[in-house]
């Protein structure tokens, strides 16, 4: 099969590329972008106008959309050349609910060998769910049929409330999540799906160019969700900061951007001594991580990303109960969604300045780890009583945080997951959005909601009030690193918030977003969505 930069993944090279995993060596491969990449489909655009109609495409199956109410789309009209589809329609083979499918073979008047009838609702008012309903079930059915190549023509350009470029976006993303999976690191492979490798999407010739944008825009996305995602997947003894650290480092070589990377002895240079109390417990060392990419004006202000990279939770001296520990690898998700939008930026080629900031390390319990009760002082200055090495995140963030400062950004925006209090508030759908309470800061709350509402990405504005910061106070530091139960979303904003009032800055909290437990346990490459069309708003603004 065919992968990431048309190389071929043989049976030798896995061998070697495993090996490499497990025998340490591979800390400098940074395996994590290879995972899953010989499955990435092959996607085009393609006009059927004119000549070039779509009745004679010879290809293996033509995806066409059907609504509510027997009624056909222009596609599905199109291909209804002796009316089987009406006729599949009126017998109720399908209903036309969003989502749902009917695969027909040898449809007189067709060259394609099949056409998959896919539901999208109601004709006038099929929404942004539907589409992406539609395009997930489009997926799947694709994935399983005896053909190598497909034709997408659903109506993109018929999404209420969305333009034709969002629909691109949306049918790839769906087709790549349907096609991801991560089994590598196990001794024999899952059975590999069959199915489609090749998806053209049929669009008007007037919709070409913009398509084609989309498309492009849409496979970066993709590309940054995957690397986001394969690398919350890892398990923390592969998945270090060192680790970290070099996929950084390969990115920066990929994409010609700028790296730095700090260890222990700049870090005490700095004086991040909140971060520093973190690594106190573990043996992995402590990497401080920071990417630049520089494509806007020369003088223009950077946007600055920080993402937490705790590769590990265990909580310290104050351990987490046994039951789901394993789950706290996905701990640096922050630190992985924030590589993945660099990935996305840098191979879309946005106009744009970014930094990305990723302070990383392990939280781990040792004789000499970090105790409650412990007093330490931040990069800022500002002591910190410790009263629950649990709350390590912000002990992190508040140095990294702090660091920023020198870039003179436009605006920051850390990402982490950084609490089990905002689950409790907004479940698993919302991620947690914080600002600060003025025209700026509402400003950015906007941005970053409409982003979210867009991609499906979404976030909840969370409130940061002097009220909360009262419950911070120590009778022995500047503050305590935890302000009780109550709120602890909030106090854990407001914690950061005393980091930031040189410049404008929003916390994202996605302790409820980043991966999903059970059955379906895995990475879910958020709030990576968010943050690219968030960005490709600000290079558009700055162009």
């Amino acid at each position: 099969m065919e992968c990431a930069g048309s190389k071929i993944v043989d049976a030798h090279d896995r061998l070697h590329f495993k090996q490499r995993l497990f025998h340490g060596a591979g800390q400098s491969e940074t395996p994590a972008e290879r995972f899953s990449t010989e499955r990435v489909m092959d996607f085009s655009i393609k006009t059927f106008d004119g000549k070039n109609a779509l009745p004679t495409a010879k290809t293996g199956c033509i995806a066409i959309g059907v609504f509510e109410g027997k009624k056909l789309s222009a596609s599905a009209r199109s291909l209804d050349v002796k009316g089987a589809i009406t006729a599949a329609l009126n017998s109720g083979d399908i209903s036309g609910k969003p989502g749902s499918t009917l695969l027909m073979r040898a449809v007189p008047g067709v060259a394609s060998e099949r056409i998959l009838l896919v539901g999208l609702g109601k004709e006038d008012s099929t929404g942004a769910r539907d589409f992406v309903s539609a395009t997930q079930a489009t997926a799947r059915a694709l994935s399983t049929i005896g053909s190598n190549d497909a034709v997408l023509a659903l109506p993109f350009d018929r999404v209420k409330e969305r333009d034709l470029e969002w629909a691109v976006n949306a049918a790839v993303l769906a087709s790549r999540e349907v096609a991801y999976r991560f089994d590598d690191l196990k001794s024999t492979q899952d059975t590999p799906q069959t199915g489609v490798k090749k998806l053209a999407f049929a669009v008007s010739e007037t919709s070409l160019a913009s398509a084609k944008l989309a498309l492009a825009q849409a496979q970066a996305i993709a590309n940054g969700i995957e690397l986001t995602k394969n690398l919350g997947n890892l398990p923390g003894n592969i998945c270090t900061p060192t680790y970290l650290a070099n996929t950084a480092k390969k990115l920066a070589r990929d994409f010609k951007l700028g790296v730095e990377v700090l260890d222990r002895k700049q870090i005490q240079a700095l004086k991040m001594g909140s971060f520093l109390s973190v690594t106190n417990g573990t043996e992995e060392p402590p990497k401080f991580i920071v990417l630049k990419y520089n494509g806007g004006k020369a003088k223009e202000a950077p946007i600055v990303l920080v993402g937490k990279g705790i590769t590990f939770d265990s909580g310290g001296i104050s351990i987490k109960p046994s039951a789901s520990m394993d789950e706290m690898k996905y701990d640096m998700c922050g630190a992985a969604s924030v590589l993945g939008t660099f990935r996305a930026v840098a191979e879309m080629k946005l106009k744009i300045n970014l930094v990305a900031v990723i302070p990383s390390c392990e939280n781990m319990p040792s004789g000499r780890a970090t105790k409650p009760g412990d007093v330490v002082t931040s990069m800022s200055g500002q002591t910190i009583e410790i009263l629950n090495t649990d709350a390590e995140g912000r002990l992190i963030l508040c140095d990294a945080l702090t660091y920023a400062e020198r870039f003179k950004p436009a605006l920051v925006i850390d990402v982490a997951t950084l609490t089990g209090a905002i689950i409790t508030s907004l479940g698993h759908h919302n991620s947690g959005l914080f600002t600060r309470h003025d025209d700026a800061h509402d400003a950015l709350a906007e941005e970053i909601l409409a982003a979210g509402k867009e991609t499906g990405d979404t976030v909840w504005r969370m409130p940061i009030e002097d009220a909360y910061q009262e419950q911070l106070k120590s009778n022995f530091a500047d503050m305590a690193n935890i302000g009780g139960p109550p709120g602890g979303s909030i106090t854990a904003a407001c914690f950061l918030e005393r980091y930031t009032r040189k410049y404008t800055w929003a916390h994202i909290d996605i302790a409820g977003t980043a991966w999903k437990g059970g059955a379906a346990k895995g990475a879910s490459g958020r709030p990576v969505p968010l943050l690219t069309r968030f960005l490709i708003k600000r290079a558009k603004q700055t162009a």
